[in-house]
């Protein structure tokens, strides 16, 4: 038998492999496949879906749009910029319109065959008739008429040409983004092969128990899913805590049993997953008992109907406790507590043999898992969730955050050790917090979630999966929502929307983390061909940077970066920043650290925000993150370019990144959300310190801030929480914090963060996919892409915004805009080549443990 993960044959996607499983063999007495084929018995009982809307705000009912500039009365919706739409015209033209005075508009544009007929008689023309009318530069004037004439044409016909694509990529945007990579469409004479697919991305997930990704994950989870992305879910632990599979009113008279515990959340499982992808709790599973890289054995579940589902169980015993010491964890097992951390198999599964691992064996057998799957969207747990400033407390379970640490190694040594394999971006998800905050899902996303908790939780006893265990997790059926966690979900970390910017030659610049390094893509002016991703030079990037523009036009690039040191004390999380050599240059400078302003890991879990960064009025810039103790700090940089110390501004109950800008009189402003409202800062005068913090008395919202400099002030949006759709408000700082015009511009509900460039917005839809407003009075629209963490958006020079994703196959793809109001999105342009592996795994045999959270804990 092999010792390593060897990974199973080529798969056939309409169906499960041939082959004969990851390896080796499979043995009939350990490793044979095993049909999980239940009698199937009907839809569950319906439950209480607890409502997630909130009261409407009824404060500041301002005209909708209030950010929205004012219409233009001259527009080109060409997709490049005004200037560069037509041909200069022949100099010699250019010297007679210098010396013939122009006409008034009203002449210009009127018809050549409305100027008066003069004498008509006497001349004996028409064009002399014309010619005395214009007098004697009446020739120069009709050539000038013509042009306009035929420039008027060309813009009315540019407009339909935008106009009719950007509808089409609109409406029809599944047909159109099959053909994406396509210029043109194929010559049906030439016969020419039809073009590939876009990659739907294939995703990866690790979670320390079953039940972590339907309740921290989703609807994620679900969008991909549903979009028929390759998704696997690996399981850390089996998830046995006490091994009581009851509800508190039958805990006390159940006999503990973790092996069938274990393997009824496995049922579960499998059960929400089958109904997930095929709308049938009891769609059968093949299950295969796999070798791993650390040396053990993992069960491999294939769903037969959507055999692009799979999922790997590894069952390690798990923490039992949330926050209490326990040495036989992932935690003792990451700290040196322990040598070897046991596994704890479930009854059913076809692993039979228990096996342990030391703290490099579970790394390596997640480089194995990562090898063989060629994820390129690698989901996980947050490594650094913080404490509670008064108890001092974890925010989260000790197995979510330390086996999201296990990921941050395998994904390291995946991707310094693997070189051939694809791009992959990393998303963080938070955990328990997410009870304390504001709901970020709609009623309906909320009630869809909670539908597939209740069918993991087993509420309606009948026993469809044929198994004595149980089918299901009734320790959380009393309340399968669990602690509000069912309205919410948020990103930890990602959420900035400044990620793509222009320079002064109108071209765009976009930053984004792949395979833990900054990935940079590059056009060079408002029509050159895009280059990348280019990886900029230094690893274990976090996910999530932010840009700024300096007073020189240089762009600097800040995120934050992790280190792993030789003892688990040394894991450190720091603000790092590179900055270009010389404006639109391709070069940058070497990763620069700020530090952090937490001095150790144990204190507060390495838990700081992603920067914001802005530059005031004087040139001055300055770097903000939220801290450990959930108040702001920030460092100012110095005339002679080194940094002032990392200061104390104060705040209370902050949470995710702040959010910066600076208004029309160059003043920097701050702004973060906490559980209950926002707070903000603001600089006097420009080169000041900020001032103390300032209750903005604006509803409470989702997490997610966007701030931009515009109408003399900074503008904000927001998600209104219950809802999703999305708020704005502006703030101005003379005299102070003031806030006016909050407004309510609709949307499609959804989540996460809000881009907004001149008059276009852009923001998750529910569905997953990207949903755009480009101006007053136009509905929302929804675009076909899946992407990873937040959209970005800039202004590319005066009349046209770029707007860019990061899809689920950590390929880049752009499109644009013209700044009016009704205008349409151009088509979705990929950049560089495709992230696509020649096949995907797909093991033939089934296996089977369960994983999950202690009692009552997820």
């Amino acid at each position: 038998m092999s010792d390593s993960w060897q990974g199973p044959g080529a798969r056939d996607p309409q169906g499960p492999s041939t082959g004969s499983g990851w390896g080796q063999q499979a043995r009939p007495s350990e490793q044979g496949q095993q049909p999980d084929r239940a009698p199937r018995q009907g839809r569950q009982q319906p439950y209480p879906a607890r409502d997630a809307r909130q009261q409407p705000y009824q404060g500041h009912p301002q005209e909708r749009h209030a950010y929205a500039h004012p219409p233009r009365q001259h527009v080109h919706p060409h997709p490049h910029p005004p200037e560069q739409a037509h041909q200069a015209e022949p100099r010699a033209e250019s010297a007679e319109r210098a010396e013939a005075p122009e006409a008034p508009e009203a002449e210009a544009a009127a018809p050549e065959t409305a100027a008066p007929e003069v004498d008509a008689e006497t001349s004996g023309s028409r064009r002399q008739a014309r010619r005395l009318a214009r007098g004697k530069d009446g020739v120069r004037d009709g050539a000038r008429r013509r042009r306009r004439r035929r420039g008027g044409l060309l813009k009315v016909v540019a407009f339909c040409v935008v106009t009719a694509v950007g509808s089409l990529i609109l409406l029809r945007g599944n047909e159109l983004l099959d053909r994406l990579g396509t210029p043109t469409a194929p010559d049906k004479a030439a016969e020419t092969p039809a073009p590939e697919p876009p990659d739907p991305g294939r995703v990866l997930q690790v979670i320390a128990h079953p039940d972590d990704d339907l309740y921290f994950m989703n609807p994620d989870l679900r969008y991909s899913i549903s979009a028929g992305s390759p998704v696997t879910s690996v399981y850390l632990t089996s998830g046995e805590a006490d091994g009581i599979n009851a509800g508190s009113a039958k805990a006390a008279t159940t006999k503990p049993d973790k092996p069938a515990y274990a393997e009824a959340r496995q049922n579960g499982i499998r059960a929400a997953y089958a109904k997930m992808a095929t709308g049938d709790r009891g769609s059968p599973w093949t299950r295969t008992v796999v070798p791993t890289k650390g040396g053990g054995h993992a069960e491999v579940d294939v769903l037969m109907a959507k055999p692009q589902v799979h999922l790997v169980w590894l069952q390690l015993r798990e923490a039992g406790t949330v926050y209490e010491t326990a040495p036989n964890s992932l935690h003792g097992l990451w700290d040196g507590k322990i040598p070897r951390l046991d596994s704890m198999l479930a009854s059913g599964t076809p692993v039979k043999q228990p096996f342990s691992y030391s703290k490099d064996q579970v790394v390596q057998t997640l480089v194995g898992i990562l090898e063989q799957y060629r994820p390129t969207t690698v989901r996980s747990q947050d490594p650094t969730p913080g404490r509670y400033p008064d108890t001092k407390r974890y925010t989260d379970h000790q197995d979510h955050f330390y086996g999201a640490r296990f990921v941050q190694l395998a994904t390291a040594a995946y991707a310094k050790d693997i070189t051939d394999r694809p791009h992959f971006a990393v998303q963080n998800y938070a955990g328990y917090i997410n009870g304390s905050l504001p709901s970020a899902l709609d009623p309906d996303e909320a009630k869809e979630k909670l539908d597939i908790l209740g069918t993991y939780a087993w509420l309606d006893r009948q026993n469809h999966c044929n198994s004595p265990a149980g089918c299901g997790d009734l320790k959380i059926s009393d309340q399968p929502g669990g602690n509000r966690w069912s309205d919410s979900i948020n990103y930890a970390r990602g959420t900035s929307t400044n990620w793509l910017t222009s320079d002064a030659q109108q071209g765009l610049w976009a930053f984004k983390v792949l395979d833990g390094q900054v990935a940079v893509w590059h056009r060079a002016g408002p029509a050159g061909r895009w280059k990348g991703p280019d990886l900029l030079p230094g690893t274990g990037m976090d996910p999530g940077v932010s840009t700024v523009t300096l007073a020189d036009g240089r762009t600097a690039v800040f995120g934050t970066r992790t280190s792993f040191g030789a003892k688990p004390t040394d894991y450190r999380r720091e603000v790092v920043h590179a900055v270009q050599k010389q404006p639109g240059a391709e070069q940058f400078t070497e990763w620069q650290s700020l530090g952090t302003p937490e001095t150790t890991d144990e204190n507060w879990t390495s838990d700081i925000s992603a920067p914001a960064v802005s530059v005031d009025g004087t040139g001055q810039l300055a770097a903000y993150v939220r801290d450990g103790a959930a108040g702001l700090r920030g460092r100012v940089q110095q005339p002679d370019g080194s940094w002032g110390p990392w200061e104390k501004y104060g705040g209370t109950d902050l949470h995710g990144s702040p959010a910066t800008a600076t208004d029309g009189a160059g003043r920097r402003m701050v702004f973060a959300a906490t559980s209950k409202s926002v707070v903000g800062w603001t600089q006097p005068t420009p080169g000041a310190p900020l001032g103390q913090v300032t209750a903005t008395g604006l509803p409470d919202t989702t997490l997610p801030l966007t701030a931009d400099g515009r109408e003399g002030g900074v503008r904000l949006w927001f998600r209104k929480p219950g809802s999703g759709n999305v708020r704005t408000a502006l703030i101005t700082g003379e005299g102070g914090l003031k806030v006016s015009q909050m407004t309510d511009l609709g949307g499609l509900q959804g989540f996460g963060s809000v881009t907004a460039s001149g008059h276009l917005l852009a923001g998750r839809t529910a569905g997953g996919q990207l949903g755009s407003e480009a101006g007053s009075g136009r509905p929302w629209e929804r675009s076909p892409l899946l992407f990873v963490g937040a959209p970005s958006s800039t202004m590319t020079g005066k009349g046209l915004v770029s707007l860019a994703v990061v899809g689920l196959d950590a390929r880049l793809y752009v499109t644009s805009s013209a700044d009016v109001p009704n205008a349409h999105l151009a088509p979705w342009q990929p950049v560089g080549p495709r992230n696509a592996p020649p096949s995907l795994p797909s093991p033939e045999s089934p296996a089977s443990p369960a994983s999950g959270p202690a009692p009552a804990a997820p």
